[in-house]
């Protein structure tokens, strides 16, 4: 069993979310930590656990970033971690996987599936291994106990349910 530790040097996750359902948010988390471990060469047997620091939640907006930590969203202070535990990883071909597992933001827990492109393994001019990967998934936010909901004056969404989630990952070989 060869175990990996995601490069946070050389790694973003991010989200995107509809703000007066006319335009996209991003964020993402500057503090995170994974592990993959795999027997085989091609990730076809791994095992991932991933968790990001809720306190550094950044959308470049420092009002928005106090409040996505408030209770009304993730809560840092209850719950300052959120996880990733696979239970199931796809081979479509050489380079799409399809990755499922649990996904829990505050006490809430639920399935999930990533769809995964495997960029391929590379040894860096250091001599450590690395492997790249693109992520991306959907979630719907209330699912997760994010229920902050706000009207516009005309009775508009504030904010979209739907939840797109994308991270570009290196992982070293350790």
């Amino acid at each position: 069993m060869t175990t990996w530790k995601i490069d946070p040097a050389h790694s973003e996750v991010q989200f995107k979310v509809k703000h007066l359902m006319i335009t996209s948010v991003t964020g993402g988390f500057a503090k995170f930590e994974g592990t993959v471990q795999s027997a085989s060469d091609d990730f076809s047997d791994a095992s991932i656990s991933f968790e990001a620091d809720v306190e550094s939640i950044s959308t470049q907006n420092a009002d928005r970033d106090k409040h996505l930590q408030a209770p009304d969203f993730f809560d840092a202070a209850q719950f300052p971690k959120v996880r990733f535990v696979s239970k199931e990883v796809k081979k479509i071909d050489d380079e799409n996987y399809k990755v499922i597992g649990d996904l829990t933001i505050r006490d809430h827990t639920k399935p999930v599936e990533l769809t995964v492109e495997y960029g391929g393994t590379q040894k860096d001019p250091w001599g450590q291994v690395k492997a790249g990967f693109e992520l991306s998934g959907k979630i719907n936010r209330k699912e997760f106990g994010l229920t902050f909901h706000a009207t516009t004056d005309n009775g508009g969404l504030l904010l979209g349910d739907e939840v797109k989630l994308l991270a570009s990952v290196q992982i070293v070989k350790q």
